[in-house]
């Protein structure tokens, strides 16, 4: 008896260091990105004025011109941040760790592309061009997925615990589609000071803690979720809210600087994969309500006025809508935060429902 007690405390501790020392990274990765976000972010601001000056997107409000000329392409120091965090405190060996990177830089990438063409040729890259490649990345972050120790195609549903099917081959167009989907949610919501990294931090902190709890074995069996291997994931999500939280502290109504395509698509992906990571990608429908809301105004917007002839907003995505009925651009950001935080807390919630 004794002999088994021993056996049962040596197992428990040795859970509990296992514990403590992801926890610790986690946190010490969002306050590493984040006081590096602080400390370096005016030079970078200062070296964008020069090199990176862009006109205000098309088909916004018209007291956006004032923002003309604003330096953009911030997301090239947010992933910068990411990157550097992420080889300090990840363990550089776990493949789950590089699949994120190419990932965040691949989209990124796709942003660059895009944001330095509109910046030079005063007109992005193609639509096609753009949806092409998110998918030839976002293909190959789903076969990497595949060959991370512990991932599994099984996917979970909110609030039905008992049915976790596994969907083999069909996990790769299933990710590709969560990756694409939220990379253009999010690049849709990027049209206010602030607004679309204010709602990225509560979601990458809830996903990191989705991680967390999915990958301990205790945990998800206590909460019935599948057991996903992700702990690791968690500081991803750690380093990413982190480094956002920083950039926040620049791009907050007035924003000093705006953090481009190249930020807002490799955000958005980064988010999918840790959702995907953590085998909850249902979830992003909850705690990432705002984006799913941003693009459904943008088609329903359109469908309306290419079936009626009539707009049922003044102006999509939603947000311009709100601005065109007088609401002051920093109300409407400060509210939609507080909308995106609510939803995420009620994702968490969900987590132990059934």
């Amino acid at each position: 008896m004794l002999y088994h007690l021993s056996l049962y405390l040596k197992q428990y501790f040795s859970f509990m260091n296992v514990l403590h020392y992801v926890s610790f990274r986690a946190i010490a990765g969002f306050l590493g990105s984040l006081l590096f976000s602080i400390i370096f972010g005016q030079w970078f601001i200062n070296k964008s004025q020069k090199m990176f000056r862009s006109k205000a997107r098309e088909y916004t409000p018209e007291n956006h011109r004032k923002k003309d000329d604003m330096p953009t392409m911030g997301g090239i120091f947010i992933l910068v941040t990411v990157l550097v965090n992420a080889f300090i405190w990840c363990d550089l060996i776990n493949l789950q760790l590089w699949v994120f990177l190419f990932c965040l830089f691949g989209f990124g990438a796709i942003g660059f592309m895009d944001d330095w063409d509109k910046i030079n040729k005063k007109r992005g890259i193609s639509a096609k061009k753009k949806f092409v490649l998110q998918c030839g990345f976002a293909f190959i972050v789903s076969v990497g997925l595949m060959f991370c120790s512990g991932f599994t195609t099984v996917i979970s549903f909110p609030f039905f615990k008992n049915f976790s099917p596994d969907i083999g081959l069909f996990f790769i167009p299933w990710a590709m589609f969560i990756i694409v989907s939220l990379s253009n949610a999010v690049n849709l919501t990027d049209g206010l000071d602030g607004l679309a990294i204010g709602s990225v931090i509560p979601n990458a902190i809830t996903f990191a803690i989705v991680a967390y709890l999915a990958g301990h074995a205790n945990f998800a069996s206590y909460l019935q979720i599948p057991f996903a291997a992700s702990s690791e994931v968690a500081i991803f999500g750690m380093i990413l809210a982190g480094a956002s939280l920083g950039f926040l502290w620049y791009n907050a109504y007035p924003a000093q600087i705006f953090m481009g395509d190249v930020g807002s698509l490799a955000l958005g992906a980064s988010l999918a994969l840790i959702a995907i990571m953590a085998k909850q990608e249902f979830l992003v429908l909850i705690a990432g309500g705002l984006f799913v809301v941003e693009v459904l105004s943008v088609v329903a917007q359109v469908y309306s006025f290419k079936v009626f002839g009539k707009r049922v907003l003044k102006m999509a995505p939603i947000h311009h809508h709100f601005e065109l009925l007088g609401w002051p651009e920093s109300k409407i950001t400060v509210r939609f935060g507080i909308i995106s935080l609510i939803l995420c807390l009620l994702a968490l919630i969900t987590l132990k429902l059934r």
